[in-house]
């Protein structure tokens, strides 16, 4: 059956024969309406991996953009000045740009395009306005990385390795010229043999190379049977590489463990920095190239631990940490001074961006680093710091996408606005913060709300509960796509940071282990739709409940747990743990980190946390809506979920997206689709509010 037609029927069948929620219109963007409808997601625009120049007076960003003719994202490179505010792309084509990294003399700038067919290493000079292809490489380079002195680039590529052992030992026989035989069986061998997004690993790893400015061939610097670093960094004379890599023969069963390496661009010679337990990685050297830091993690089996900023003294050996007791995770970390540093973490909710001296100083310099999350509100963003402080970054909102901004002086300026024309002349729902206690045991939970356009706070309205995944993320008051559709459609749409969450410390997000889908954190989820009804302008017999990935899971067993709601929307959910562990392609940090042990020695475990375990109590109607190639939260979970209920005779449909990974959002179109069947099986069973 073509899956295509299938799901546009069902669609219909959900409106009870009402013509189609969405046509997509022949442009971008041609509604002229005042409101938030979902052929905009087209038009929709965002800035990413902002660049600034070395002196702090230009800017390169990646500029992502909607093709609706193609339904594909486009990237393009633009390159903004920051004293004036004016910007120009790079190129005037329609190929895909990204990873644009400035030379240390600010006068070349390094990219990946796909200009001749390929991905492909290409270096432009500015004053020049002039463009030449580096490489003809076999596979897609990633991870640039300047040489100080300007005369190479790194980048990692993956090369192909042996064959499982047994495909090699089979007998060959020879397949006579003109004969059509079957395909090859897909032969595994190793603990680590799948990625969602990828399918079934083939035989390769990533290896680092070098590559000279001035054309050539490109060096290949490592080999074996390692994946080695993705966070490069070249030494101030350099003259060596630095990067993380776990070069333990049992590497594939270490999630957490890698060491950091430099490597002699002269003699191959390799020497390793560190030994500490856990996850060492995104060395950064110091001005005066004496001091290296790099983020540190620890190997513990739990769910989840801070990510810590480290200081290695380059002529002892010596490793400090900094800051050791802010309790909250680094995730990157730039030299402002041999003394200081720029640091981005997430705090309640918000993204942030700080000053953090030696001795452990942290001053805020700005929370509105996002905006590059589009379907939902996961906190998101990134920055780059320039040789004299300047610091340029994504600045998001929860009424628009990422824009760049700059810091400097104390003082931040939002250079961009992408989405003006779009956005500018429309009402948009608006968002509000909630703090209540959980049922539970009187956690303080924060979360969210956003109110229709032409919300009446003396009218009630329907109310749809959206559970973020992860589950250790984080929502924010951030833009969201498919939030603001929602709201458009007359829902108040509330969504909370549960236990578990991230930006709120070590001990809240370790609150959910061994209990990640459990009545502890649905009390969250629950007392925030009381604190909710407590407001008084929520019907409350039309409540919904939705959620993807953990928030998928979260919203199958609430439904087993309650009946307060009309309807429910569970996207890529894992319905029974026994068999999604040893199906999923995370099983290998799960197993160990987020439960007791292996599931055959913890059954009654295992089974008490599956959705599946309650199904015999669900009434909610309910829809299912995962990706076919989805190999994080496998269809099959979903379709164990499906047939039980049918069995139940409970109202169920499962809409499949074929070809699918884990991100069932990842085009346009698909992000369109995912809200409309969402917001077409509630309609269906949304009643008339006073």
């Amino acid at each position: 059956m073509n899956h295509t037609s299938s799901a546009i029927k069902l669609l219909a069948s959900l409106l009870l024969g009402s013509a189609l929620l969405y046509a997509l219109p022949a442009a971008a963007s041609t509604t002229d309406s005042q409101y938030f409808e979902a052929e905009d997601i087209f038009a929709l625009e965002y800035a990413s991996d902002v660049q600034i120049s070395p002196d702090g007076s230009k800017i390169v960003y990646v500029r992502a953009s909607n093709d609706i003719m193609t339904d594909s994202t486009r990237t393009s490179l633009w390159l903004l000045d920051v004293k004036s505010g004016q910007q120009l792309p790079l190129f005037a084509d329609n190929f895909s740009y990204s990873q644009p990294r400035w030379s240390a003399d600010g006068k070349k700038l390094a990219f990946i395009a796909n200009s001749s067919g390929s991905r492909q290493i290409h270096l432009h000079y500015l004053a020049e306005n002039k463009t030449a292809q580096l490489s003809r490489l076999p596979q897609s380079p990633a991870n640039l990385s300047w040489s100080p002195d300007g005369k190479l680039l790194a980048f990692t590529m993956n090369v192909a390795a042996s064959e499982a052992e047994v495909k090699q030992r089979v007998k060959k026989v020879k397949k006579p010229a003109g004969a059509k035989w079957s395909e090859p069986p897909v032969v595994l061998d190793r603990a680590r043999y799948q990625a969602d997004g990828q399918g079934f690993l083939k035989p390769q790893f990533r290896q680092i190379f070098v590559l000279p400015v001035t054309g050539g061939s490109a060096r290949q610097l490592t080999s074996g049977d390692f994946h080695y670093g993705s966070d490069l960094t070249f030494s101030p004379d350099s003259q060596a590489l630095l990067f993380s890599a776990n070069l333990d023969p049992e590497w594939e069963f270490q999630p957490r463990d890698s060491n950091l390496y430099q490597l002699d661009l002269a003699s191959n010679e390799l020497t390793p920095l560190t030994t500490m337990a856990g996850d060492e990685s995104s060395p950064v050297f110091s001005p005066d190239g004496k001091q290296l830091a790099f983020l540190w993690q620890s190997n513990a089996l739990v769910p989840y631990s801070n990510s810590k900023l480290k200081v290695l003294a380059l002529n002892n050996k010596n490793i400090n940490d900094i800051a050791a007791d802010f309790d909250r995770s680094i995730a990157a970390a730039s030299w402002l001074s041999n003394q200081s540093f720029v640091v981005q973490y997430d705090d309640r909710g918000q993204r942030k961006l700080a000053t953090l001296t030696r001795s452990g100083k942290l001053t805020e310099l700005t929370a509105s680093l996002g905006g590059v999350s589009q379907p939902q509100p996961y906190l998101s963003g990134s920055y780059s710091v320039s040789d004299n402080g300047v610091i340029a970054y994504t600045h998001g909102t929860s009424q628009r996408p990422s824009d760049v901004a700059v810091l400097q002086k104390g003082k931040s300026t939002v250079l961009t606005a992408l989405n003006e024309d779009l956005l500018g002349h429309k009402k948009l729902a608006q968002v509000h913060e909630i703090n209540y206690p959980s049922s539970f045991d009187g956690e303080e939970i924060q979360g969210w709300y956003m109110t229709p356009p032409d919300f009446d706070p003396t009218k009630k309205y329907p109310l749809l509960l959206e559970i973020h995944g992860g589950p250790h993320l984080a929502y924010g008051a951030q833009w969201s796509a498919e939030m603001q559709r929602y709201a458009k459609e007359g829902y108040v749409v509330f969504y909370d940071n549960h236990r578990g969450s991230s930006s709120y410390g070590e001990r809240f997000a370790l609150l959910l282990q061994n209990k990640y889908s459990s009545p502890e954190d649905y009390a969250d989820h629950d007392s925030g739709v009381n604190a909710m009804l407590e407001l008084g302008f929520i019907d409350e017999n039309n409540l919904f409940i939705g959620g993807g990935s953990a928030g998928g899971i979260a919203a199958a067993y609430a439904i087993g747990l309650t009946n307060r709601y009309k309807a429910a929307a569970v996207v890529k959910p894992v319905i029974n743990w026994l068999s999604k562990v040893l199906t999923g392609d995370s099983y290998l940090y799960q197993t160990f980190h987020q439960f007791p042990g292996v599931p055959w020695e913890h059954v009654d475990h295992y089974w008490q946390r599956s959705p599946l375990s309650l199904v015999g109590n669900v009434q909610t109607p309910t829809i299912l809506i995962t990706g076919e190639q989805d190999r994080r939260t496998p269809i099959s979970e979903s379709e164990q979920f499906y047939q039980a209920l049918q069995i139940r005779r409970v109202d169920t449909a499962l809409v499949r997206i074929p070809g699918s990974p884990h991100g069932i959002s990842n085009t346009p179109s698909r992000m369109i689709e995912k809200v409309e069947y969402m917001l077409a099986w509630f309609e269906k069973y949304r009643t008339p509010s006073e």
